[in-house]
């Protein structure tokens, strides 16, 4: 069934809506997302004490396609999601995690406040839709404590809150080129003492690239009631269910001749992936008095997970457990916060022949089995931060974790002298963080020092033979962070400015030994330094129109320390993955009647793709455009209607790079993962309050 068949009758159903209820033109005061601006200090946010973090929600999203999360968190200065599709997502955080081949590591996700970053340390973002966050806040860094200390910080997930003393019913539709479909449906309820929210959210596209079909599936139940006076309890389910087919990188002759193309072998494969995903949370809030309050969360994820791929076909399904708790309160001048984090899965995957080239075209076809094996991964983490004003504008922040890892690899395949079973317990590690905060007329400056880490996964601590190497180690650093936040100008304009430094120790490096096999190793030191800018001013054009420009400007100045590989040295090179400048700018017009233009911009300088620094990217400008208006036409109805123009120059670019190809059996490299073309998407959004 093609794109009109699908969408006409829902519109046609939404159509016939918006007559039964438009009986007038009464103005309403249905409540929409409020305005955030990046850092600054009226936004409430999740980081504790005086950590600086940066949080988008609200306008910023709306800025954007609803299917594209990685251009509103790009808004984000030293943060960068370099995209290669819907369902292949690296986010970079001040450089760390950029030499992951694949998917995101080095930081610790949470979603509501509980934790999904699994026990190998990957975090998966497109496991979440776009249309159900209500904020994104980004620590950047290994300095929030009560959130992992990891080096590239933590990314915390808000769903949308609803609307206080409310009822209502939200259906978004969003239809755009490559047969794009999505549509939202969510309902919420407030009132006192009981919340409830609950959406569901299908997406399908046939992509740009062959070989580039996604669709996707998913519900999201978030409730929270009181028990008691000083009790609540909040449930919290997300599951999604999508198929994504991968065209995987390309060369780049072909990206320069028809970025539209998929890999010759992925294509003929068929080459796909299919994920369903839970993610089950029950937390409970006691307030034992005003000066403590308890928070604890038990959870249960469950990953099924089928990918055939040229090589071979991978079938594999993850069960994770754990318990989180967090005490936070003051103590005479001192605010403090305290509690501990557990997490437990167990990781069973195996992989098969893929017959597909004896397959008379037809795709992927399961064979003999080549591996199976279980992973048991726990990690447990101490936290504790105590903030103390040592006068009533200047105020110090010491932090605490103590992170304690361990893997046990078990093969199920292999017998005797082949079998490669082994365990790898890691020595508890401390990480300790101090800050200070002086708060200024119209702004603050503030400083930190902190440690962090990063863990290998299993597989990196596997040799090529498939044992545990013992001498491999976690990746540690120390980050150095100065930075200042002002509201000027009558609070028109907000600037927050911060220059960093962090050392990182023990690189952990992915050495390609086949197509989708790496081993790691440490291999050294790197340097992380840079320089961050948000600018957002805000005013107004006339009575009727406001205006508001903004602009978030990265300067990574990260290189390699000490890194010899074999007979190369690569020490003093540019850091492998890490565009040197960015820059993300835009202006935002409204109307005072509903009607809104939405201009964004980003640059991206060229990218080293190996460690030679031989070969870059090129460096590139995208732009988009929206445009919006919203009314309400009843006293129950809001009616939104928008459309945009992505890369709107018909830009080439690669939206994101697979640093240090290695091209098999004479073929070229396949760096490059070329991001949209020219496109346009259109919506309707009708919002009914009971």
């Amino acid at each position: 069934m093609n794109l009109i068949q699908k969408g006409l009758p829902l519109l046609f159903t939404l159509c016939s809506a918006l007559q039964i209820f438009s009986q007038n033109t009464q103005t309403d005061s249905i409540t929409q997302l409020d305005e955030v601006v990046l850092t600054q200090d009226a936004i409430p946010k999740k980081a504790t004490g005086i950590t600086s973090s940066s949080k988008i929600a609200g306008r910023t999203f709306e800025r954007f396609n609803p299917t594209d999360i990685p251009s509103a968190i790009n808004q984000i200065s030293g943060v960068y999601i370099l995209s290669g599709a819907i369902n292949t997502n690296r986010i970079t955080v001040r450089g760390i995690g950029a030499r992951t081949p694949y998917g995101t590591n080095k930081l610790r996700m949470y979603f509501n406040g509980i934790p999904v970053t699994n026990g190998a340390g990957s975090s998966t973002i497109e496991a979440y839709d776009f249309e159900n966050l209500g904020a994104v806040e980004v620590i950047k860094g290994p300095k929030a404590t009560a959130y992992g200390s990891n080096l590239g910080g933590a990314i915390l997930l808000e769903t949308k809150a609803s609307v206080e003393d409310r009822t209502q019913l939200i259906n978004s539709f969003t239809v755009g080129s490559y047969n794009m479909l999505k549509d939202n449906l969510s309902f919420s309820h407030s009132e006192d003492g009981f919340k409830l929210s609950l959406s569901y959210n299908h997406l399908e596209t046939d992509g740009y690239r062959q070989n580039n079909q996604f669709q996707r599936d998913g519900l999201l139940l978030n409730t929270q009631f009181r028990t008691g006076q000083k009790s609540s309890i909040a449930l919290l389910v997300n599951y999604i269910d999508y198929t994504a087919h991968i065209p995987s990188s390309i060369n780049q002759t072909d990206f320069e001749e028809d970025p539209t193309r998929a890999a010759s072998n992925w294509l003929s494969a068929q080459g796909y992936e299919a994920n369903k995903y839970i993610l089950t949370g029950l937390s409970h809030t006691y307030q034992f008095s005003e000066h403590l309050q308890n928070t604890t969360s038990i959870f249960y994820t469950y990953l099924d997970h089928y990918e055939p791929r040229p090589f071979n076909i991978l079938d594999e399904f993850t069960n994770g457990f754990g318990l989180r708790t967090q005490f936070s309160g003051n103590w005479a001048k001192a605010e403090f916060t305290f509690g501990g984090e557990y997490y437990k899965d167990e990781y069973h995957w195996g992989t098969f022949e893929n017959l597909y080239e004896e397959n008379d075209g037809n795709g992927s076809l399961q064979g003999n089995q080549l591996n199976n094996n279980t992973e048991f991964r726990r990690q447990f983490n101490l936290f504790g931060t105590l903030t103390y004003p040592i006068t009533p504008k200047f105020s110090a922040q010491l932090g605490l974790n103590l992170n304690k890892t361990h893997y046990d690899f078990r093969d199920l395949f292999n017998q005797g002298d082949a079998n490669a079973s082994a365990e790898r317990d890691f020595d508890p590690i401390l990480l300790p963080n101090l800050g200070i905060n002086y708060q200024l007329k119209n702004g603050k400056v503030y400083a930190n020092v902190s440690r962090g880490f990063s863990n290998p996964s299993l597989e990196e601590t596997l040799t090529p033979d498939g044992i545990i190497n013992p001498d491999i180690a976690q990746e540690t650093g120390t980050n150095y962070e100065l930075g200042t936040e002002w509201l000027l100008f009558k609070n028109n304009l907000s600037m927050n400015l911060t220059l960093y430094r962090m050392d990182v120790k023990n690189l952990l490096v992915a050495q390609r030994v086949g197509e989708d096999q790496y081993i790691g190793r440490n291999a050294g030191k790197t340097r992380h330094q840079g320089l961050e800018i948000d600018l957002q001013y805000r005013n107004k054009l006339s009575q009727s129109i406001t205006f508001s420009p903004y602009l978030s400007y990265t300067l990574n100045d990260h290189s390699f320390v000490d890194f010899v590989d074999g007979d190369n040295d690569y020490s003093g090179n540019p850091l492998t993955g890490v565009p040197k400048h960015r820059l993300s700018s835009g202006i935002d017009f409204r109307h005072k009647n509903g009607l809104q233009l939405n201009l964004t911009h980003q640059f991206v300088d060229e990218i080293p793709m190996t460690d030679a620094n031989s070969i870059h990217s090129d460096s590139f400008n995208v732009f988009h455009a929206k445009l919006g208006f919203r009314t309400a036409i009843s006293s129950h109805v809001n009616l939104g209607l928008n459309a945009g123009i992505n890369n709107v120059f018909n830009t080439n670019y690669a939206q994101s790079v697979l640093i240090n190809a290695v091209g098999f059996g004479g073929a070229q490299p396949r760096y490059y993962y070329p991001g949209n073309r020219l496109n346009y998407f259109g919506g309707l959004q009708l919002n009914y309050v009971f």
